[in-house]
């Protein structure tokens, strides 16, 4: 009678050492071919899972090769022993491919010497049945924890710890009075509490629920209550009892994990919003433009942070008014090719800030003091950027690539920051920082601050007010464009990108206090929690916008000049 295989495996680990001088030790390569020429599916399987515990780096891919039915049997001459082989690489116009020996990797060669290839239709191929992939498995996970790569011993001890087979359990306990790295160690005492809860001891049993109590891991709630009602059916009434309390601890982890990344994306969100609205909080809350092209200035650094990551690729192709343009790039690599974000910011910077200039010395010049003139005048040069974006860079969103400083995510006690997040976040304050040492501690604030607060006063003490009006909308729409720049590095970009963001950012100021940085902060974060609470009470995201917009109005109606009332000789006219 031949034993299961999870046990012949656990017995072949464990009496390996033994049994050594009774049995010769065969390589990795050989003992698979063995089992490949092997008749009996018994033996295949005990082959195969006496490879468990190899270091052997060959022994995943040829596994793998086997289940996905790429090694075939293949006779060098009729009546000849077949020999394995394995099919790889691009197939050419017959279906041939080339092809290596699996018991040295060597290619196969015609008489000429020549690479030999070779048709799997033409040939026997190996087969596999459930047992024997189930056998592969259990090598391939075994291999995992081996891995020098903690995530994959991680992904691995998670997996075997899902499938709760308790031929394993010993494996894992030896693996964990070994480890050294937290994140493994915590991930094997997780499956070894998970197995567990399979043993047919009431005390092992116990035990298991106990350790996933302290370790409170939320992918274990399901298992956990399967072994309630299992243990409440048999009348185990102290084991359900920790069964329950064993869910309880998860239940209140999940409601921290909850709050806290709750908190995290409201922060985030609300630091989005401030980084959008910096710029607007100068151009409107100083100087009293309502700039309905701010979101152009926004898409402006996002289409520059575009173009600059394709100069530092394999160039440019556009379209402009209809004619093909194509500009080459640099073709960088690596981390040269990854600093194309930090030139990237000055330039959108820069770029916003020009055609910020540009506009207040073409249009806004002649609108100041007139409000409903302004916002017609920008709504209607917020029209034409968008088609002039249309015309050069396609009416379609364009994508822009993060670097590796920006991709993927932290996780800590199962709660998830994203880089780009935790980077907007310190963006954010960075921006925040250096525009309020600009007003306040340079030359340039203190002229801004004196124009905004009595034009005529300035003017006849010799202020320059008309450049001054310039370098501050241009510092401005430079800001929009620094946020540009960040948003490229969340979504797609397109020609309306800015209007996604334009309500926000005008609601944001408005709440926190035209003209009161101060206010911008607190009001952008205010709303970006309410915004992310909401959305997880309710679980409706459309529902919170809206009671969102709602709670804004009520407040505006309560305190019609927002959070922080600013107070000025211009406001006092």
């Amino acid at each position: 009678m031949r034993l299961p295989s999870g046990i012949t495996l656990l017995l072949l680990l464990l009496l390996g050492p033994v049994l050594a001088g009774a049995a010769p030790h065969l390589p990795v390569r050989e003992t698979l071919v063995k089992a490949m020429l092997a008749t009996d599916a018994g033996e295949k399987a005990a082959l195969v899972e006496s490879l468990a515990g190899e270091a052997d780096p060959s022994v995943q891919p040829l596994l793998a090769a086997w289940r996905e039915d790429s090694l075939f049997l293949w006779s060098p001459s009729p009546g000849a022993a077949p020999v394995p082989v394995l099919l790889h690489g691009d197939k050419d116009a017959s279906d041939a491919q080339l092809a290596t020996r699996v018991s040295d990797d060597s290619p196969l060669l015609s008489p000429d010497g020549s690479p030999l290839r070779l048709v799997g239709s033409d040939l026997v191929p190996i087969e596999h049945d459930a047992s024997l992939r189930r056998a592969m498995k259990s090598v391939i996970d075994l291999l995992d924890l081996a891995s020098p790569d903690a995530s994959t011993r991680i992904k691995a001890s998670t997996t075997i710890g899902f499938s709760q087979d308790l031929s394993r359990l010993p494996i894992l306990e030896r693996l964990a009075t070994t480890e050294k790295d937290p994140g493994v160690l915590q991930a094997l005492r997780e499956a070894i509490a998970l197995t567990g809860l399979r043993h047919a001891d009431v005390i092992v049993r116990t035990r298991a629920l106990v350790a996933l109590r302290e370790l409170h891991p939320l992918a274990a709630a399901d298992f956990i209550e399967a072994a309630r009602k299992e243990a409440l059916a048999s009348g185990q009434e102290s084991l359900a009892e920790e069964a329950r309390t064993a869910l309880l601890a998860i239940e209140r982890h999940r409601s921290w994990v909850n709050f806290f990344g709750t908190l995290f994306r409201g922060l985030s969100l609300g630091s989005i919003l401030l980084v959008v609205a910096i710029g607007l909080a100068i151009t409107f809350g100083l100087m009293k433009v309502i700039n309905m092209a701010h979101g152009e200035m926004i898409a402006v650094g996002a289409y520059t942070t575009y173009i600059v990551q394709n100069l530092f690729g394999s160039g440019l192709s556009l379209s402009p008014f209809g004619h093909s343009l194509s500009i080459p790039g640099l073709n960088t690599g690596g981390w040269l090719y990854e600093s194309y974000f930090i030139i990237a910011l000055p330039l959108s910077f820069l770029t916003a800030a020009g055609i910020g200039i540009l506009l207040e010395r073409s249009v806004i010049r002649f609108l100041y003091r007139r409000p409903l003139e302004s916002l017609l005048a920008t709504w209607g040069v917020s029209l034409v950027l968008q088609q002039l974006f249309k015309l050069i860079f396609g009416a379609n969103n364009v994508q822009v690539s993060s670097p590796s400083f920006l991709s993927g995510n932290w996780t800590f006690n199962d709660i998830i920051f994203g880089y780009n997040r935790i980077f907007v976040i310190g963006f954010a304050g960075v921006i925040v920082l250096c525009t309020w040492l600009i007003l306040t501690r340079t030359p340039l604030g203190l002229l801004i601050r004196a124009v905004m607060q009595n034009r005529g006063m300035a003017s006849c003490m010799g202020v320059r007010t008309e450049r001054v009006n310039m370098l501050t909308f241009g510092l401005g729409s430079g800001l929009a464009g620094l946020a540009g720049a960040f948003l490229s590095q969340i979504g797609n970009v397109g020609p309306a990108l800015g209007q996604s963001y334009i309500v926000d950012c005008f609601m944001t100021v408005v709440v926190g206090g035209v003209g009161n940085l101060a206010g911008t902060v607190i009001s952008a974060l205010g709303i970006g929690l309410f915004d992310q609470s909401l959305q997880q009470i309710l679980l409706n995201p459309v529902l919170g916008k809206i009671l969102v917009l709602t709670a804004i109005i009520l407040f505006l109606q309560w305190r019609p000049a927002g959070l922080f009332v600013t107070r000025s000789r211009s406001l006092d006219e």
